[in-house]
């Protein structure tokens, strides 16, 4: 597990790529392979940890904590607002 596959797997939620469920469900199956290794493994770990319980209300996940997340993986997010297609 790296920081690149973090900060992506991150990314693909925040673009609502992903789900909810399905980024908690890669957290806890990358947390039973245990395959984190090198000079990231205490950062990646703990992320991984901590998106493996995003779907427990007591923890959650916010957006400010995937900015967080991403700043200790090495990258910066910014948001892209758009107007939805006008309707009439």
């Amino acid at each position: 597990m790296t920081r690149e596959a973090v900060a992506q797997k991150l990314t693909a939620y925040l673009q609502q790529r992903v789900t909810l469920k399905d980024l908690v469900d890669w957290a806890e199956r990358a947390l039973m392979d245990g395959e984190f290794g090198g000079e990231d493994i205490e950062t990646v770990g703990d992320i991984v940890a901590r998106l493996g319980l995003a779907d427990v209300l007591a923890f959650g996940l916010t957006w400010d904590d995937c900015i967080t997340y991403l700043r200790r993986l090495g990258y910066a997010a910014t948001a892209i607002v758009e107007p939805l297609s006008s309707q009439h």
